[in-house]
């Protein structure tokens, strides 16, 4: 059995990214929980880490400085002695933060002088090679995501990106030394504090690498990036004695009910599995242009699913392609466009509850956030992953509800299938 106490608390800037790095702390052995902002109060569980989702990612830099710090003396309340701060492996942000501005606020508050910035995540085609981000072959500026409609990413050159948001210097940990090993890793984090460098972004091509940089940061107060380097963080607190093997860190509760597929998210890989979808299974479309109308969208979709829910999964999405969401958010504005579905999202999430659904699959990072928001989540158990970056949860109230929270740009063309699948307690 693990200590009383977790050891590894984890601060992540949206829901999905949330879900994301536990599923990499469950793979590595640590039994895991998420809760849902900061909670009032936290059920007596068993965790050797707690992940605190927020949703930080886009909001002014202030607000999210705040939340963060409350969530950082949450998680030193709850005994854990290390730090995570996780953003996703885009890097997705604005010239305005929020990324640097966090980071600084943290290490500030821990008292620390030095982290590293590596959202790598290899399994889904994200490495940083002399300190510039690719997304499979293309450059993250070339990669769809210059026309996220929140945080467009148009620089690949990550030490850039991250000193346009804080004032402390930024450094590079390139791919040479992490090939050399972590004692090499550790020299040149020296060798960049010597220099003043606060913030180091690390080059990443492989999980070897992941590895490597989560060896080299043991003993860093704070780690920050994207779920791949939280590879390596387990065997860390194995090493140190602190952590044991745990057969049962993935298993769930069965959860018994209805199912529904809720897609808000407008990537290119979301769009891909929606289609899937369509060509076969029930689906009813959110149309924000109605939404703003003040037609009733989320009764027509309530009604929708009265037909059939009972016979079969329905899919209920707001997915479009990037020119549709750009019509959209220039007749109605980008935060309204943004609003209104995933409010309508939320709406018709609660309303399917009411009527038997219990397990949820839910693709977009905003949407999701909307929707556990809607269904009252407040902390969940981190089971086994479906696709790289997406596992199966379940919530730790009586009566468990079965979600699988996915970001957008995550999860194969047949995701939504595979995780009604790994909810019911089915083979794959």
């Amino acid at each position: 059995m693990s200590q009383a106490k977790p050891l590894l608390g984890c601060i992540a800037d949206d829901f999905t990214g949330a879900t994301d790095l536990a599923n990499m702390l469950v793979r590595g052995g640590m039994r895991t929980v998420q809760t849902i902002g900061v909670p009032a109060e936290m059920p007596a569980v068993a965790a050797d880490a707690l992940v605190i989702a927020l949703k930080s990612r886009t909001i002014p830099a202030a607000e999210a400085i705040e939340q963060s710090l409350a969530a950082l003396r949450w998680l030193q309340q709850q005994g854990c002695t290390q730090f995570f701060f996780k953003y996703c492996s885009t890097f997705d942000s604005t010239d305005a933060g929020n990324i640097g501005q966090v980071t600084d606020a943290l290490l500030n508050e821990l008292g620390a002088d030095f982290t590293i910035a590596c959202p790598a995540f290899p399994e889904n085609g994200r490495t940083i090679y002399r300190g510039y981000l690719f997304v499979a072959d293309a450059l993250l500026n070339e990669s769809g995501m210059e026309n996220h409609p929140l945080t467009p990413m148009t620089d690949a050159n990550l030490v850039r990106v991250l000193q346009r948001q804080t004032e402390s210097k930024v450094g590079l940990v390139r791919y040479d030394a992490v090939a050399k090993g972590a004692s090499a890793v550790q020299e040149r984090f020296t060798a960049l504090r010597a220099d003043g460098v606060k913030m180091a972004i690390a080059d990443a091509v492989s999980d070897k690498d992941l590895f490597t940089l989560g060896e080299a940061c043991a003993e860093l107060k704070l780690i920050t990036g994207g779920s791949g380097v939280a590879l390596g963080l387990p065997e860390n607190f194995r090493r140190a004695g602190l952590l044991h093997a745990v057969g049962e860190a993935a298993q769930l509760p069965k959860v018994d009910g209805l199912s529904v597929v809720l897609a808000g998210s407008a990537s290119k890989a979301t769009n891909a599995q929606v289609a899937e979808w369509k060509a076969t299974r029930p689906s009813f479309r959110i149309d924000p242009l109605a939404l703003a109308r003040g037609e009733d969208v989320v009764g027509q979709a309530l009604a929708f699913a009265d037909e059939r829910i009972k016979n079969e999964p329905v899919l209920i999405y707001a997915t479009a392609t990037p020119d549709e969401v750009k019509a959209v958010q220039k007749e109605l504005g980008v935060a309204k466009a943004g609003h209104i579905v995933e409010q309508a999202l939320a709406s018709i999430a609660s309303g399917l509850k009411q009527r038997g659904v219990r397990q949820f699959v839910v693709a977009g990072g905003e949407t999701s956030g909307a929707v556990v928001q809607a269904l009252d989540v407040r902390a969940l158990r981190i089971g086994p992953q479906i696709d790289p970056g997406v596992p199966a949860t379940a919530t730790l109230d009586e009566q468990p509800i079965a979600l699988a929270l996915k970001s957008g740009n995550f999860g194969t063309v047949d995701f939504f299938e595979k995780a009604l699948r790994a909810l019911a307690g089915k083979a794959a």
